[in-house]
C-alpha cells in the first residue's frame, strides 16, 4: 500500500429483534438483541492487531451500539457522521417485510433499484451518492490509516457495489450479515480495491493496512 492509502472497514450493526421481519428504516429506539450486542462484542474482538485510527458510526441506536465495544476496546471516540445512516425508508417504515414483498413495487426494489424511490423517502440512487460521499470524505480526512465505518446492510451494499465498479441495479446480489466487516482500501488516483466482503469470523489482522 503506498503512504496516501487508507483502509475502511464497513461494519454492519447487529441483529436487533426485528432484523428480517421489519423494514425498520430511521426509526428511532430500536436497540440490538441479546445476539447483535455479542455480535458487537465480536467485531471489537476481531479488530485486535490492527492499527485502528478513528471509529465513526450512523447515529442510530443500533449501530452506536455495534460500535461502542471497538470505541472502548481501542481507546477511541466514537463519532457519529449522518453519511453513514440507514436509507430513509419514508412511508414504508416499520412495515413488515412480508408484506411489502406482496406489494409490486417491491419489484423495484429487488431487480430495478436504481429506479426506485421509498414512497415520501430517499432513492437508492441517493441512497448511494450519500454513502460514498461520506466514505470519499472520512477517506480523505484519514490518508495512510484504518477507520472503521459502522452503519447498514444497504448503504454498505452500495458502497461495495460502487467501489467494485458494480451497477447499482445488481447491487441486491451483494450479501452484507448483521455483524459482518467489509473493508475497502482507497488509494489516491486509483480506483478502489475491495479487499473483503460479508465477513463474519477470521481476524481481521491479516488485512493489508497502511
Amino acid at each position: 500500500m503506498t503512504a496516501q492509502s487508507t483502509l475502511l472497514l464497513l461494519v454492519r450493526h447487529g441483529e436487533t429483534p426485528t432484523t428480517g421481519k421489519v423494514l425498520p428504516g430511521r426509526a428511532p429506539g430500536l436497540h440490538l438483541s441479546e445476539r447483535g450486542r455479542a455480535q458487537a462484542d465480536r467485531v471489537a474482538e476481531r479488530l485486535t492487531g490492527l492499527p485502528v485510527h478513528a471509529i465513526y458510526s450512523s447515529p442510530l441506536e443500533r449501530t452506536s451500539e455495534t460500535a461502542a465495544p471497538s470505541a472502548s476496546r481501542t481507546g477511541l471516540p466514537l463519532h457519529h457522521d449522518d453519511g453513514l445512516i440507514e436509507c430513509d425508508v419514508g412511508d414504508w417504515t416499520g412495515a413488515a417485510l412480508a408484506e411489502l414483498a406482496a406489494l409490486p413495487q417491491w419489484q423495484g426494489v429487488q431487480h430495478s433499484p436504481s429506479t426506485f424511490r421509498f414512497p415520501n423517502g430517499e432513492s437508492f440512487t441517493q441512497m448511494q451518492a450519500r454513502m460514498v460521499g461520506a466514505l470519499e470524505v472520512l477517506r480523505a480526512a484519514h490518508p495512510a490509516a484504518v477507520v472503521v465505518c459502522f452503519s447498514h446492510a444497504d448503504p454498505i451494499k452500495a458502497a461495495v457495489a460502487h467501489a467494485m465498479g458494480t451497477h447499482l441495479d445488481l447491487f441486491q446480489r451483494i450479501m452484507i450479515s448483521p455483524g459482518s466487516v467489509s473493508a475497502v482500501e482507497y488509494v489516491e488516483g486509483r480506483p478502489p480495491a475491495v479487499l473483503m466482503v460479508n465477513s463474519t469470523a477470521e481476524p481481521l489482522s491479516g488485512l493489508r493496512v497502511p
